[in-house]
């Protein structure tokens, strides 16, 4: 299986990437972003791209993949509606709609978030909620990880420094969030493996929250 991924630099692509090159049934693996990942292996190809928005330049390479897991993201904290959606929707759709006209029969993994609402009150959730619904829309297999809280494993870090405080804080707490919210709480690792099952033989549901993913 031969696999895209989308904001391999942050803490869950970080995982998934992890998990990819771990796994024998992924043969390759295409990291692009805006920064270099820094990981050499022999089934990974990157490419740098700056404009995320405009793939044009590099449509040519893009085509031909089974799966695209799409990890790219960021905190809507201190942003205005706008400036949020340009990022959560626009661009994951620019993404999307390039991928899914190139390869209509592959798999395309969005890591959404618990509580995503398209008619919630909060923004975040209305922008989530309104992108995974544009997602499922489109021709190709399309699930939603709506992932929960999400421990780091095997010495991944979040690039923002009040996540990697609050990681620090929270990590003794693990075992006891664990085993008294089993249903909310995932991991980096999980996650990874649970988007390359699903991009190999689908899933139940298309909407899948931590426990579905664990399960997976």
């Amino acid at each position: 299986m031969r696999v895209i991924l989308f904001g391999a630099t942050g803490m869950i692509g970080q995982g998934v990437l992890r998990e990819c090159l771990l796994d024998d049934r992924v043969t390759a693996v295409l990291t692009v972003g805006r920064a270099p990942t820094g990981i050499v292996h022999g089934k990974l190809r990157e490419i740098t791209h700056a404009d995320l928005l405009d793939l044009a330049p590099i449509e040519g390479s893009l085509a031909g993949y089974d799966a695209c897991f799409f990890c790219l993201g960021v905190s809507s904290a201190g942003m205005n509606e706008r400036d949020y959606r340009r990022v959560t929707y626009d661009l994951t759709l620019s993404v999307a709609r390039t991928l899914a006209r190139l390869s209509p029969d592959s798999a395309f993994v969005y890591v959404s978030g618990a509580g995503t609402d398209a008619g919630g009150r909060s923004m975040w959730a209305r922008v989530k909620g309104e992108t995974e619904n544009a997602l499922l829309a489109l021709p190709f297999r399309a699930y939603m990880f709506r992932a929960g809280f999400v421990h780091p494993r095997h010495g991944v870090t979040s690039r923002t420094r009040l996540h990697r405080v609050a990681y620090i804080v929270i990590r003794p707490l693990y075992p006891a969030l664990r085993l008294l919210f089993p249903s909310a709480v995932t991991t980096t690792e999980r996650i990874g493996q649970a988007m390359i099952t699903v991009a190999e033989r689908g899933a139940p549901k298309r909407i899948l929250e931590a426990a579905d993913i664990n399960a997976l």
